[in-house]
């Protein structure tokens, strides 16, 4: 089964309009601040189409922002409803920021694919020095083409006839 292919620009849009929704009534300036610095990270990666990097930022950026919605909702959930003025507004403002981190794992994946997509690796690099076992850059010692004629000096053993080994 074959994974639709989800445009970058549709991602950012539904949630810059999810995000301005769930603004409107009763999450803190710390909610906005957060979701729309991510999507100002994906429109960087809506601008430059070959950046593996910024593809990235925004996977890890939306990431990040699953957690902190899920911090503003058990914080800043209203308790009481039951105020007669603006309750409809602040319903509906609670639906659409509950929508958008409901779609946001599903935009994490998306994101994911277009990162591979874009060249992006499997294995994530922190920039922390590690051990690669990828040698395609490396020449093989064993394919030097050496001159006949050459003596060795700290092994005797090849200046010797062929067949002669040392113990």
């Amino acid at each position: 089964m074959e994974i639709p292919a989800i445009n970058l620009k549709a991602i950012v849009l539904v949630h810059w309009l999810l995000t301005v929704w769930g603004c409107m009534a009763w999450l803190p300036m710390s909610f906005a601040w957060g979701n729309f610095t991510v999507l100002a990270v994906g429109v960087w990666a809506i601008a430059q189409r070959d950046s593996v990097d910024a593809v990235l930022m925004f996977l890890i950026g939306m990431i990040v922002t699953i957690l902190t919605d899920i911090i503003h909702f058990g914080i800043f959930y209203p308790t009481d409803l039951s105020i007669e003025r603006g309750r409809d507004t602040v319903r509906f403002s609670i639906g659409m920021a509950i929508l958008s981190l409901l779609l946001k794992p599903a935009s994490c994946f998306f994101v994911y694919q277009m990162y591979h997509e874009r060249g992006g690796d499997y294995n994530i690099n922190f920039g922390f020095p590690s051990v690669s076992r990828n040698r395609d850059a490396y020449q093989s010692i064993d394919q030097q083409n050496e001159p006949s004629n050459v003596q060795h000096p700290f092994n005797p053993a090849q200046d010797s006839k062929p067949g002669v080994g040392t113990y």
